[in-house]
């Protein structure tokens, strides 16, 4: 009998588990998705209170922090128009999100409107209840 309470018990608690463990990855698929149209509308505020104060960004002509990225995409000098999202994946490391993205994104660079396949990172740290995104990294994809 004692057996078998336990083993209830430990049965409702794993599947607490993976219940929270689904909250915590579609919580964060949605930010990602929220921070894409974010960026396609050029809103630097919500993107300010996202980007973790030493956030990193790689993108194929370079890397540099927070501000260098939302000055980038206030002024347009990269303009995300449209991330059309083919793949997703979260891994969530005990404070720590990893997300992947597969996407063809639509973006104006330089005045030339371009289309290309990229793999996306991002990560994400959990602090004070809120997730605040560390990195952002794009690797360009040889097929789309």
């Amino acid at each position: 009998m004692k057996a078998s309470i336990l083993a209830m018990v430990l049965t409702v608690l794993s599947i607490e588990g993976v219940l929270a463990q689904n909250t915590a990855d579609q919580e964060i698929i949605n930010l990602s998705k929220e921070k894409w149209q974010w960026m396609a509308d050029k809103n630097v505020e919500k993107l300010k209170d996202l980007f973790d104060e030493k956030s990193v960004f790689v993108h194929m002509g370079g890397s540099w922090g927070k501000e260098r990225e939302l000055n980038i995409i206030g002024s347009g000098g990269i303009h995300y128009k449209k991330a059309d999202i083919h793949e997703v994946s979260v891994q969530i490391i005990e404070n720590t999100a990893i997300l992947l993205n597969r996407i063809t994104l639509l973006a104006v660079v330089g005045g030339n409107e371009v289309t290309n396949p990229f793999m996306v990172t991002e990560v994400y740290v959990k602090e004070k209840g809120s997730w605040k995104m560390g990195s952002l990294s794009f690797t360009k994809l040889m097929t789309p």
